[in-house]
């Protein structure tokens, strides 16, 4: 098998197990177990909660005393007996802390599945830039086929969705420790308490332009979970409108959100061009101003006359998601040398998915609850997509501004040595 293929099918079961619940446990949540909607933005809380620390340990974890594709198989099969485990829940707050306990060993392995990849392309001398996104979709394409299995069979608020995505888990545990190798570094000489411990990727923060760089990564990890808490809420709330509530978008919006992941596909196999040609700066902007254009089409879309917006939101998602995590996780290479690769990524991740997430969803909840919410209780959509829209602006103006990149082509070659 070639090296490709079995980084390929890592890439697809890395994200099948995600894309099994991730969209579909708000029909579970609410119609299924009819639990209610505080104790439900929790649940998406411990995405950022994990992320916090996680990745960034699991990095130094990898970089140091545990091959990092040995790690990602130990965290996978951990994950995948807690998944079968979650439907066995019958009460909120044990629900949490067992979903709580599942990120913690699912999002560490987004980044090892990153450091993983590109220690075996290095080693084959390839080029990073040129063929990992078209590795790397396959991962979309494996969100995309859980979200559509779990749709087919009918399990969309079901408990099976977790059953398929704890299979998955187990498989891709099981798989990972045929992976090629990423030894440690664990060197020689005297080192440092810093160095010793694995900590040395948060010295990164000493550089300004890094600095600067992992703190808009938080501030556009935040516009990612404001799409994902709220997306598909958005179009099952057109159901109490009598003109909208028949339409196909409004019964199956799962299946429009879906085009948002088949966008990816496209956009990630464009990185390279934009990212050799522009440089991170201006391919990051391009990813700011995509979420301008992706909240601010929401913000006027419906699902009759205006769902070509709504469409062309979902399709506008792919460049504003793969422009910035793909392309930010290829700087960090360019900026690390390899003893801290690994927990370089997890603190990318850590900004993006941890502070990131918190920050969204616990602000957005904050504004919502107290400006966009009307006195029958229905949610002032129009507004609430407006002001993430004007967020996204004021991120990507300050971004503009303050990060200063010299754009070298020569710096993004070399990734692949």
């Amino acid at each position: 098998m070639s090296l490709k293929l079995r980084l390929i099918i890592m890439n697809f079961l890395q994200f099948f197990i995600w894309g099994s619940w991730l969209i579909t446990i708000g029909g579970y949540w609410f119609q299924n177990r009819g639990w209610s909607g505080t104790e439900f933005g929790a649940i998406f809380s411990t995405m950022g909660i994990s992320s916090l620390f996680m990745p960034a340990l699991a990095g130094i974890i990898a970089d140091r005393w545990v091959n990092a594709e040995k790690l990602l198989g130990i965290f996978h099969i951990f994950g995948g007996i807690i998944l079968f485990l979650l439907p066995q829940i019958n009460n909120t707050t044990a629900f949490f802390w067992v979903m709580l306990l599942n990120m913690v060993f699912y999002m560490p392995t987004i980044s090892l599945s990153i450091t993983v990849a590109y220690s075996a392309l290095k080693k084959e001398g390839m080029d990073v830039v040129k063929e990992y996104p078209p590795i790397r979709v396959y991962g979309t394409i494996g969100f995309i086929v859980a979200m559509w299995t779990v749709s087919l069979l009918r399990i969309e608020t079901s408990a099976l969705q977790f059953y398929v995505a704890s299979l998955a888990a187990l498989t891709l545990g099981v798989y990972s420790f045929s992976l090629p190798k990423v030894p440690v570094s664990k060197g020689t000489g005297t080192k440092s308490l810093v160095e010793s411990l694995g900590l040395k990727a948060f010295t990164l923060f000493k550089d300004k332009k890094m600095a600067l760089f992992f703190i808009f990564s938080m501030l556009l990890g935040a516009s990612l979970q404001l799409t994902n808490a709220y997306g598909d809420t958005f179009l099952h709330d057109f159901a109490k409108i009598p003109d909208y509530k028949d339409l196909l978008t409004v019964k199956y919006p799962a299946i429009i959100m879906s085009i948002s992941q088949m966008s990816e596909t496209l956009f990630i196999l464009a990185i390279p061009f934009f990212l050799k040609r522009f440089g991170i700066k201006k391919v990051m902007l391009m990813s700011m101003f995509a979420w301008v254009l992706r909240f601010g089409l929401f913000s006027y879309g419906n699902p009759a006359e205006m769902l070509w917006m709504i469409i062309l939101s979902n399709i506008v998602y792919g460049m504003a998601f793969d422009f910035f995590n793909i392309s930010g996780s290829l700087y960090v290479e360019t900026q690390t040398t390899s003893d801290i690769r690994a927990s370089a990524q997890g603190l990318f991740m850590m900004m993006t998915n941890g502070f990131g997430a918190i920050f969204g969803s616990w602000s957005s909840g904050v504004i919502i609850d107290n400006f966009f919410v009307n006195p029958n209780g229905h949610f002032n959509w129009h507004d609430i997509w407006m002001t993430f829209s004007i967020y996204s602006l004021v991120i990507a103006v300050l971004f503009a501004v303050l990060f200063k990149h010299k754009h070298n082509p020569e710096e993004v070659a070399e990734i692949k040595h």
